[in-house]
């Protein structure tokens, strides 16, 4: 088991955590900055905000598109290649994760990969392909969101959340939604566009 000492680790590496980190090693803290998944930026930049919006984005130029045909310029119907648009996605959130990696290393943030675990109030044993014991002075917690099971919903290949969305599995289908929050409503904008047909 390797062990580490900091005086700040932070916990999650989304918008809370990262800027966490990046503010206290700009104080000159020695900071540890721990995320369960492979690549830094959290929720929000790897399966949430960013990916949804240059989704979104491509279905408003669709519409827009569409919208311009009864003003005298057509574009005829959109062939849309499903797999080029989910890597164009991909490539975005990339972009960003790999600028957060290098504004780590500028300011000297050491990231650690695996889950959080408190052992004790000053010690954490964080368990990723080996296991790491991290002493630390201060903490904070910025583990984010993850999707939620609903208990009334069988186990189906048909059944997505919102990160499963965001791959796009199936654009042609009738489907339907459930929860009309930003979430929802932002996927339900991108698969109508991309011609499925939608119920809420």
């Amino acid at each position: 088991m390797n062990t580490k000492e900091t005086e700040v680790v932070v916990i999650g590496s989304g918008p809370g955590g990262y800027t966490a980190a990046f503010r206290a090693a700009d104080l000159d803290k020695k900071v540890i900055l721990v995320e369960r998944e492979p690549v830094i930026g959290g929720v929000c930049l790897n399966v949430g905000c960013i990916p949804s919006k240059a989704l979104l984005h491509s279905a408003k130029v669709i519409e827009e598109a569409q919208e311009m045909s009864q003003h005298g310029i057509n574009f005829g119907k959109p062939k849309i290649d499903v797999k080029k648009l989910v890597e164009w996605k991909n490539s975005v959130v990339s972009k960003l994760t790999g600028g957060l990696k290098m504004l780590a290393k500028q300011r000297q943030v050491e990231i650690v990969q695996g889950t959080a675990e408190f052992v004790s109030s000053h010690e954490i044993v964080v368990k990723g392909k080996e296991e790491t014991r991290i002493k630390f002075a201060n903490d904070i917690i910025a583990v984010g969101s993850e999707p939620v099971k609903l208990p009334f919903i069988p186990e189906d290949p048909r059944i997505i959340d919102s990160t499963g969305a965001l791959e796009l599995p199936k654009t042609d289908a009738k489907i339907l939604v459930l929860g009309g929050g930003v979430i929802g409503l932002e996927m339900s904008t991108v698969f109508h566009a991309l011609g499925a047909e939608l119920k809420w």
